[in-house]
């Protein structure tokens, strides 16, 4: 590649980087005025000022561009849970760290305005699984089982732990069976006290009242 194409190579990801920046900020907007349900592709490329072509030529459609935009608002919460202040991120111990995960995660599920959480509802179950979040939740939470000493397959054991906070899950208990946002989060760390190692039982993690 000489100097020229190279520049123009730059040029392009800087031209891509800002707008899904403007897409990302013009979709949260839309999102806290209308939800999540009733935001289109023209409505979001209108807001941000982008081209409705380009919208679908860059992203293909709208669960293209809606799993783009969930994992760019998704990634403050993964660097926090790999680099933030402890009990989220490195510092506490293993278990303690798993147990502010999932009540973590919990909150922002239960949380209207968190917009992670709204792209996700609105993306297809098949795709919202195979996404690069889901994937690297799946990750974090079986290598924390792995540094907490928990013995069996901790690549199963981690998808079981992550399907009591999957979104469905966490909606459906919460709306249809009524079950409060402490309780869920109690559950958890019940879950994660039940699966570790009696000798490093995480310490109680503060839950919503």
């Amino acid at each position: 590649m000489d100097v020229q194409d190279e520049t123009a190579a730059v040029a392009e990801r800087s031209d891509a980087a800002r707008n899904r920046a403007r897409l990302l900020e013009a979709a949260g907007r839309l999102v806290a005025e209308h939800g999540a349900e009733h935001v289109t592709m023209e409505a979001i490329a209108a807001e941000a000022g982008v081209g409705k072509a380009t919208l679908f030529r860059r992203f293909g459609d709208r669960g293209g561009l809606l799993l783009t935009l969930f994992a760019e608002a998704e990634a403050d919460f993964q660097k926090a849970c790999s680099s933030g202040p402890p009990p989220l991120g490195p510092g506490a111990p293993a278990p303690r760290r798993l147990t502010a995960f999932g009540c973590a995660l919990i909150e922002r599920i239960a949380t209207d305005t968190d917009l992670g959480m709204a792209l996700a509802r609105q993306l297809p179950r098949e795709r919202r699984y195979i996404s690069k979040t889901a994937g690297a939740y799946h990750r974090h939470v079986s290598s924390l089982l792995d540094e907490a000493g928990v013995d069996g397959d901790r690549d199963m054991l981690a998808h079981v732990l992550l399907t009591f906070v999957n979104i469905d899950a966490v909606d459906h208990l919460r709306h249809d069976c009524g079950v409060p946002v402490a309780r869920l989060q109690a559950t958890w760390a019940d879950l994660v006290r039940r699966m570790v190692p009696p000798d490093t039982t995480p310490e109680p993690h503060p839950i919503r009242p």
